[in-house]
């Protein structure tokens, strides 16, 4: 009968709501429009870096695997033009190669005699400044929500305090239950700030550690196009041959009685 009563007592005192949307459309009050614009830039900052983090995260994939695809089948061909057919189209190595070729058939062309180490060099680092650069797009948003986001969520935290603290007053009273809903409703928007801004952060670095890895293939990658272009494709770089399978065995005869 105890437990009866003061289940019913329970049921009968009156269930306030704490929580985001609470605090953004409250029912005795208008909308929180600022809490609302901050929510939604919050989140818009957080798919893109999302979105960011996956399309680049492939596209290195992608380049790193043509680069031991290039290991292995390009530099095996008799010239750079015949082993060009040999990597994929539209891709950073071919391009690499593309514009050292394209450089050796303009300075051909040259009336003024210039040095073809010196030409064919500074086009093929324009090459590279391209493939880096086309790499690199993205990374400015990943680290401009990484730096900003705690930021907006602290605006959003501040605002609404300030709404906390109006209600406050209006109602006239200030124990307990009064504050802590609506403060601890406010401080959502800083631990939102920082749910963005951190995978932001962690995306930027790593993003960027392996863009560090490409520039330093691509860097080998340009410095022995242009040795094998200078030498008239006599220097290659060393490959490792892929090892010999081993001749098979005949099976032990027994021997004659």
């Amino acid at each position: 009968m105890v437990f009866d009563i003061l289940t019913a007592a329970a049921n009968s005192a009156p269930q306030t709501k704490f929580g985001i949307k609470e605090a953004l459309m409250p029912e005795n009050g208008p909308p929180n429009w600022i809490g609302i614009s901050v929510l939604v830039i919050l989140a818009v900052m957080l798919f893109g870096s999302l979105f960011i983090l996956f399309t680049k995260y492939i596209e290195q994939s992608n380049i790193m695997k043509q680069y031991r695809d290039s290991r292995t089948n390009f530099w095996r061909a008799p010239t750079l033009r015949e082993g060009v057919a040999k990597l994929e189209k539209n891709s950073a190595w071919r391009q690499i190669v593309d514009d050292g070729l394209a450089a050796e058939d303009q300075h051909s062309k040259m009336v003024n005699e210039t040095d073809a180490h010196d030409w064919l060099y500074g086009s093929l680092a324009r090459s590279e400044a391209t493939i880096n650069a086309s790499l690199a797009k993205g990374l400015p948003w990943l680290a401009t929500t990484g730096a900003t986001a705690p930021f907006i969520g602290l605006f959003g935290t501040v605002v609404g305090i300030y709404r906390a603290l109006i209600n406050i007053g209006i109602a006239g009273s200030a124990s307990i239950d009064k504050v802590a809903g609506p403060v601890g409703e406010a401080l959502i928007m800083t631990a939102i700030g920082l749910l963005v801004a951190v995978p932001a952060v962690l995306a930027y670095n790593y993003l960027q550690g392996r863009n560090k890895r490409i520039a330093e293939l691509l860097s080998g990658f340009s410095t022995d196009v242009l040795a094998n272009i200078n030498s008239k494709g006599v220097v290659k770089p060393s490959i490792s041959a892929a090892p010999a399978a081993k001749p098979a065995t005949a099976p032990a005869t027994a021997p004659k009685a």
